[in-house]
């Protein structure tokens, strides 16, 4: 069970992932989680940083595919992914497969051309690893969060201990900002 909590990289911030490199790697189409993820916990539109702005354009120069995942409800997360030109699936549960497996059939891609990009063990990683998809776990941008996040960070974070003891969990990549 713990090797599907284990992703294939860790960084600090979403924008410090090396596009070129995803390329590389054969992928054609990103999902990304929201809250945490693209920007802190709750955050609206106007929220999105320069940082990422410059990233997702990258991303599209690239021809990536770009679609976010969220928990979150449709309408805040439909705002977000209109602001910002992307597709999105929201409010289905993760780590289902099912919301992973719509946005690869609105981006047209396999798990093998898909890179699943999220700050959760629980949520985003194993979603992504349970599909097959190359997963990325970034650092949450904000301490604030659920009351039931804050718990389950409590277990991920020894969970990660874990990992790293047993030498499999990668190296966190990026500069804390």
């Amino acid at each position: 069970m713990l090797n599907r909590l284990n992703p294939k990289e860790w960084y600090e911030r979403l924008w410090q992932i090396p596009i070129n490199e995803l390329v590389e790697k054969g992928i054609k189409g990103v999902i990304v989680d929201l809250d945490n993820t693209l920007v802190p916990w709750r955050g609206d539109p106007s929220q999105a940083s320069d940082k990422l702005h410059k990233w997702l354009e990258g991303l599209k120069k690239l021809k990536l595919d770009i679609c976010i995942v969220s928990n979150g409800g449709s309408s805040r997360v439909r705002e977000f992914a209109e602001n910002l030109g992307i597709k999105f699936v929201a409010g289905v549960p993760k780590p289902r497969r099912t919301p992973f497996k719509k946005a690869m059939a609105l981006m047209g891609t396999s798990p093998e051309e898909t890179v699943v990009i999220g700050d959760q063990l629980f949520t985003d990683i194993l979603g992504g690893n349970r599909c097959g998809c190359y997963t990325i776990l970034v650092t949450p941008q904000a301490k604030k969060e659920f009351f039931s996040t804050k718990i389950v960070r409590r277990i991920e974070r020894k969970v990660i201990l874990r990992l790293q003891r047993e030498g499999v969990f990668p190296e966190r990549k990026g500069e804390a900002e």
